[in-house]
C-alpha cells in the first residue's frame, strides 16, 4: 500500500499526548514534571500541564494524588513518576 493511504500507528510516540496535573508549590510536581520533560523529550511525545487550582474538574477529580499524569487523557500514575513505567507506556 502506498504510504500516502497508511494510516500512522495511534500508538506511536509522537501522536501520544502527557498530562502533568500539577498544583503549584508542590515538590512532588516538580520531581514529575522532570520525569515527563525527560522521558517525552527522548520520545518526541508532546506533552502538557494543568494547574489543578484552575479547573474545578480536575480539582474534584485528583486533589488528593497530586500530581497526575494522563496518557492521551487516561490516568497512568500520581505521587511518584516512574520513568520506565512512563516510556514502556508511551511506547508499547
Amino acid at each position: 500500500m502506498s504510504p500516502l493511504f497508511r494510516r500512522s500507528d495511534p500508538s506511536a510516540p509522537q501522536d501520544r499526548l502527557v498530562t502533568l496535573v500539577r498544583k503549584p508549590g508542590c515538590h512532588l510536581c516538580d520531581d514529575a514534571q522532570v520525569v515527563v520533560e525527560k522521558v517525552c523529550a527522548e520520545l518526541g511525545v508532546r506533552w502538557e500541564q494543568k494547574d489543578i487550582t484552575e479547573d474545578r474538574e480536575l480539582y474534584e477529580k485528583y486533589w488528593e494524588q497530586i500530581p497526575v499524569v494522563l496518557v492521551d487523557g487516561a490516568q497512568h500514575t500520581f505521587w511518584r513518576v516512574n520513568e520506565d513505567r512512563l516510556r514502556r507506556a508511551l511506547t508499547g
